[in-house]
């Protein structure tokens, strides 16, 4: 699964007007800023989880990031269900790709790059 790419598309709402802009207009609802399971509002998570989920995977496609609508739908599950309290830290970082046991080099890497993620998205922090 490509959750890192899929992280990756909801983070740069974040960042980029237009592409939030474009992407509200797509969904109909919200404002466009899925960057964080924080940044989710009901009606996004409903649209992004439903038949609209295809169109937004192509709609990102367009955009550079290649992921499948399940690999959407299982990313936007996992925000929903960890901000529910839900599922535990360890299960939101397994899920997103991350293994918080393995000390692999890779295991590593990929740590990192979701806590620079979550620093930035939830805490404002720029881990650079």
């Amino acid at each position: 699964m490509t959750t890192a790419t899929v992280l990756e598309f909801m983070h740069r709402t974040a960042d980029d007007e237009t592409l939030r802009q474009q992407l509200e207009a797509l969904l109909g609802v919200g404002d466009g800023n899925i960057s964080s399971e924080t940044e989710l509002d009901p009606d996004e998570t409903a649209a992004l989880t439903g038949d609209r989920a295809p169109v937004v995977a192509a709609f990102a496609a367009q955009h550079g990031f290649q992921f499948s609508a399940d690999e959407l739908i299982t990313v936007v599950n996992t925000f929903q269900q960890h901000q529910a309290g839900t599922l535990s830290d360890d299960e939101f970082g397994r899920i997103l790709g991350t293994s918080f046991t393995d000390s692999s080099a890779q295991a590593q890497s990929q740590v990192k790059r979701l806590v620079k993620f979550l620093s930035k998205t939830y805490l404002g922090i720029d881990l650079a």
